[in-house]
């Protein structure tokens, strides 16, 4: 073999050598780019998977928040009821019940017109234009009270055939829910009341009667 001969066979297995070394870099570098972006698509795919549980989270807050907002409550015939104590502490109750599965507001005092009068009974706590910004919630099922003192002669005054209820708003001239009128010759009752005033909601007897000055 000449000189020349091995020289060139040995300059084309170099460049062979070199081009097998460019190939295998390059596929290297091709499956190194491969797995970078699959792990790209993955973190990718849990950060929307985050996004997306984490909105359903907030839209599932907002509706619980929703649903826990309180309604006002509203007076019917037969969920206002009346009841007169005689004695001493003389006073009339009046009784509300929440008969919905759902808590309810009521705002200061309840509106009554004995008789068809022009104006309500006026309130104990306070002045229709001058409330003290009473609200209590009445669970569902539960009960709310207000009591009218008839313990003086004045008070007591004679008995009423009706009364027109409406239910206050939280300011003084809203009405929320109302009227409705209960007969008391109807429902078999002897309510007397005189020049009296109603004192607020409560949620118990016992408040109202010491609001009104009539408890124990």
């Amino acid at each position: 073999m000449t000189a020349r001969r091995s020289r060139s066979r040995s300059a084309a297995y170099a460049a062979l050598a070199l081009g097998l070394a460019g190939s295998l870099a390059l596929t290297g570098c091709n499956s190194h780019s491969s797995k970078k972006s699959k792990k790209s698509s993955s973190s990718s795919s849990k950060s929307k998977k985050r996004r997306i549980i984490g909105g359903g989270a907030a839209a599932a807050g907002a509706g619980a928040a929703t649903s826990r907002r309180v309604p006002d409550c509203y007076p019917s015939t037969y969920k206002v009821t009346f009841s007169q104590q005689t004695g001493p502490k003389s006073h009339v109750a009046v009784k509300f019940k929440n008969s919905s599965s759902r808590d309810c507001k009521l705002y200061n005092a309840p509106l009554l017109r004995f008789n068809n009068a022009k104006d309500p009974l006026p309130l104990l706590q306070g002045t229709p234009g001058h409330l003290d910004g009473t609200r209590i919630t009445v669970p569902a099922h539960g009960y709310a009270y207000a009591v009218i003192p008839t313990n003086t002669a004045a008070t007591k005054g004679t008995g009423q055939k009706s009364v027109t209820i409406d239910f206050m708003g939280i300011s003084a001239s809203s009405v929320t829910h109302g009227p409705v009128t209960v007969n008391f010759a109807e429902k078999r009752l002897n309510i007397s009341v005189g020049k009296s005033k109603v004192t607020n909601w409560s949620s118990s007897i016992h408040g109202a009667q010491l609001a009104g000055g009539v408890g124990n």
